[in-house]
């Protein structure tokens, strides 16, 4: 029953505690611990040969609290904890180490939950499976892989590089979309400013003039009294019409397939999307395959990170066929998705049984090609936007100052 208790303590959400002590050399000693309780604590400090003094609860902050655990968080924890097993660290010490000097108390908690765990004895793959929001289904796979065959710091590496590679192939996918999309941004909010409260303005001083105005200057008028009287339904239509796509969005799967479907098909942003979706497969069948997962359940893996709908239907399909016994170079050419190229190197990867290395090339080339279309992409929207921007702005201008010309004509 005492053992159930202790048990149970351990799995309890942890608290940051703030301390002060002495050590062995009697020099006074402080800082921040994770635990269950003030009690735990103490046990904690004793062992490190520390006397303890004042301990106190961490007050949380009024506004906002620790920051929420990103993708990024985990990576960078992933490493570290691939550095220190190489190192010949011990698992336990390292997720306690690791936990202990992290600045983010959710990380701290998420990880001494994990080393309280592993300390009872349960396998870390079980560990990491109970907090599917952080670990998914591949890097617990992974683990658990790491753990039958003996070379967990192995798999943590690999597992590091994939995450590390993953994450900058995201970032210059949002390099290539938060550029234009910010410019267009700031170009629609310029423009309502020179409509809302600039074209008025010249309005009045052309109703003075007392002259027949020009057709353009008559239409850029005409929106801006329009634009002044239902501004606010246009804002706050765009805002529901956002809040009602992100809901729909996150809960109809046929709206996401269909997105992911459309997005593929604009021009250069959709072969950049295409090609990451062939990096992540490629980097992700890699890895697995490396790491002795059956190449079943690599698939699988690889459908769910490929990030649109159309590859991971085609990989599942892929799956089906490689399941019932074709070999997979042949089932990725009936898919009709990817180039003959990757196709080529998984066959000749198949023949030579090396096929963990062949898609790790093409993991490769696709990202460097994937980093090149930003590149070319970024470089050819500048001008195009400077010279959009151009026309719009400068031409509320010239249809501003339009009747004044005219005017300076007859005179």
């Amino acid at each position: 029953m005492a053992a159930t208790k202790t048990k149970d303590a351990k799995t309890k959400a942890l608290d940051v505690f703030q301390w002060q002590g002495v050590n062995r050399k009697g020099k006074k000693i402080s800082g921040e611990l994770s635990a269950v309780n003030i009690m735990e604590l103490k046990a904690q400090l004793r062992k490190q040969g520390v006397t303890p003094g004042r301990i106190k609860k961490k007050a949380k902050p009024l506004f906002g609290g620790d920051k929420n655990l990103t993708s990024a968080d985990l990576t960078a924890v992933t490493r570290q904890i691939a550095t220190m097993l190489g190192a010949g660290v011990p698992l336990v010490q390292t997720i306690e180490m690791i936990g202990k000097g992290h600045s983010n108390g959710k990380m701290q908690k998420l990880l001494g939950d994990i080393g309280n765990k592993l300390q009872s004895g349960i396998p870390l793959s079980e560990c990491l499976r109970e907090h599917p929001k952080y670990f998914d289904d591949l890097y617990c796979d992974l683990v658990q892989s790491g753990e039958q065959s003996g070379a967990l710091e192995t798999i943590f590496e690999r597992i590091a590089t994939y995450k590390e590679k993953a994450e900058a192939l995201k970032a210059k996918i949002k390099k290539a979309l938060t550029y234009p999309i910010a410019v267009i941004v700031i170009a629609i909010i310029v423009t309502s400013i020179l409509l809302i409260f600039v074209v008025p303005t010249f309005k009045e001083i052309f109703d003075s003039f007392g002259a027949e105005l020009p057709a353009f200057t008559l239409l850029v008028i005409k929106i801006s009294e329009v634009l002044q009287s239902t501004w606010y339904l246009v804002l706050a239509g765009l805002f529901a019409f956002s809040w009602a796509f992100k809901n729909a969005h996150q809960k109809s799967q046929k709206l996401r397939d269909r997105v992911d479907k459309s997005i593929l098909k604009v021009p250069v942003v959709g072969d950049i999307l295409h090609k990451a979706a062939i990096a992540r497969y490629a980097r992700t069948l890699a890895t697995t395959f490396a790491a002795g997962v059956p190449l079943i359940d690599a698939l699988e893996s690889a459908a769910g990170a490929s990030g649109n709908a159309v590859f991971r239907d085609a990989i599942l399909d892929i799956r089906s066929e490689v399941s019932s016994g074709m070999q997979m170079n042949l089932a990725m050419r009936n898919s009709s998705i990817f180039p003959d190229m990757v196709i080529q190197m998984v066959a000749i990867g198949e023949e030579s049984g090396a096929v963990d290395d062949m898609l790790a090339k093409v993991a490769s080339v696709y990202e460097q090609e994937v980093d090149n279309a930003v590149d070319n992409l970024t470089a050819l929207l500048e001008p195009m936007i400077m010279a959009v921007l151009g026309v719009v702005i400068g031409g509320l201008i010239i249809a501003m100052y339009l009747p004044i010309f005219q005017i300076g004509q007859v005179v």
